[in-house]
């Protein structure tokens, strides 16, 4: 992990660059599965399940024994963490539903916003090395707390065709019993246009690979929302000499293991807690699983010495990570100068994985700098707003010339009339 010390202030965008991932070859692969799937539906999905997943499959749909099978197989110790993490996500998300409020702009006129669940949603949960049951609760709790009528959830099978028990208990704990065996590209284009066994949804959810993110984009720009647009994952440390080099290292390394395109930062204002990090990263990267994984991550990773705590929100700021650790002594006390971030955790023991599993936040945030404009997923992601509004007669006559006067100006004469025919019948009330 290189080091830059003090790096100009005009090198910064530079620095904050993800790396490049080409993507011509890409999409033509992408685009070539999904127009597969397209047209020949479940018989697409039961070639590429074998071609990809090695599964031979007779079904596509998780049948009601599975689950019951897979509660029953789970460690007790794990179901119990899952538990855990569901209560606390739930209760985060639900203090975010939001109370309809009605007001009277104008004595007459009243308006108002109603929150409305998306009424069929689909969520993708990758499988492979890392299923992300956690990603489920994530996903499905939202969902339902929200309202949606129809929650739909894509994951690859293994190579005897069936589904990860962890997943199967934690959707099942969700509520969600409609599970399909799709992954990849394919399980995206499916959840959009719908085939004989998968129901077509509005919108769709989930991490996945450079695939799965790829069809993602694309079928984004044939009318399906998505939750956002998506990247490798990543953390940006700000530390000082208050932080403690172990905990900031494993921070870095619990990213790095993602994947080999993850890109760790690590920022401060003393150069020994930089060097300290440095040395624990090598120390505990040794007795990783995903060992050779978190190395090539390292490769796309640098750390930065800097002036101060506050130089190092300002490049925080620009690169806007998906995860931003501020393990400072004064971490509260920068609060106000974060403006771009995914998810922000403060203090030492405020570690990145606790977002991740089990203190109640959401884990699906936005990456590769999207956090300058986009938020994490939210019950207000599964909900759309739809606004209201009432004239009475009083209302109508308090801003109906107003109306006429700007639609004439604008050269809409059937509105104004809209207006006008209105008003004339009210002449004698």
């Amino acid at each position: 992990m290189r080091i830059l010390k003090y790096p100009a202030t005009s090198t910064w965008d530079s620095i904050a660059s993800r790396p490049e991932i080409s993507s011509s070859a890409l999409i033509d692969t992408v685009q070539e599965i999904m127009d597969n799937v397209k047209i020949n539906k479940d018989k697409a999905l039961y070639a590429y399940a074998e071609q990809f997943d090695k599964a031979t499959i007779s079904k596509l749909q998780v049948e009601e024994n599975e689950f019951s099978e897979a509660s029953k197989n789970l460690p007790q110790e794990l179901k119990e963490a899952i538990d855990l993490a569901y209560k606390n996500i739930t209760k985060f998300h639900a203090s975010q539903l939001i109370k309809e409020v009605k007001i009277e702009t104008t004595p007459g006129v009243f308006c108002w916003r109603k929150s409305v669940p998306i009424q069929k949603v689909g969520l993708y949960i990758p499988g492979g090395s890392a299923p992300l049951f956690s990603t489920i609760l994530m996903l499905g709790t939202p969902a339902k707390i929200a309202g949606c009528e129809e929650v739909i959830l894509c994951t690859p099978p293994d190579k005897e065709g069936k589904i990860n028990e962890a997943i199967l208990y934690t959707a099942s704990l969700v509520g969600i019993t409609k599970i399909y065996k799709a992954g990849g590209a394919q399980a995206i284009a499916a959840m959009a246009y719908g085939t004989e066994s998968i129901p077509s949804v509005y919108k769709i959810f989930g991490p996945g690979n450079q695939y799965v993110t790829k069809a993602k984009e694309l079928i984004q720009q044939n009318g399906i929302a998505i939750d956002m647009p998506a990247g490798p994952s990543e953390v940006l440390v700000i530390a000082d000499a208050t932080s403690n080099p172990a905990f900031v290292a494993a921070d870095l390394l619990s990213q790095a293991e993602h994947g080999p395109d993850s890109q760790v930062i690590l920022v401060s204002d003393n150069e020994s807690m930089i060097k300290q990090t440095i040395i624990e990263i090598d120390q505990q990267m040794m007795s990783l699983a995903r060992k050779t994984i978190a190395e090539l991550a390292l490769k796309n990773s640098v750390s930065i010495l800097l002036e101060s705590p506050e130089a190092c929100v300002d490049f925080s700021n620009l690169y806007a990570p998906e995860h931003l650790i501020i393990a400072t002594e004064s971490a509260e006390g920068l609060i106000d100068k974060v403006v771009n971030a995914g998810s922000v955790f403060l203090g030492n023991y405020s570690c990145e994985s606790a977002g991740d599993y089990a203190s109640g936040t959401n884990h699906t945030l936005p990456t590769n700098g999207y956090s300058r404009m986009f938020s994490g997923v939210s019950l207000a992601s599964f909900q759309k707003q739809i606004t209201y509004q009432k004239l009475t007669k009083t209302g109508l006559k308090n801003i109906g010339p107003a109306i006429e006067t700007m639609a004439e100006a604008e050269g809409l004469h059937a509105h104004k009339n809209a207006v006008t025919i209105r008003l004339k019948s009210l002449k004698n009330d």
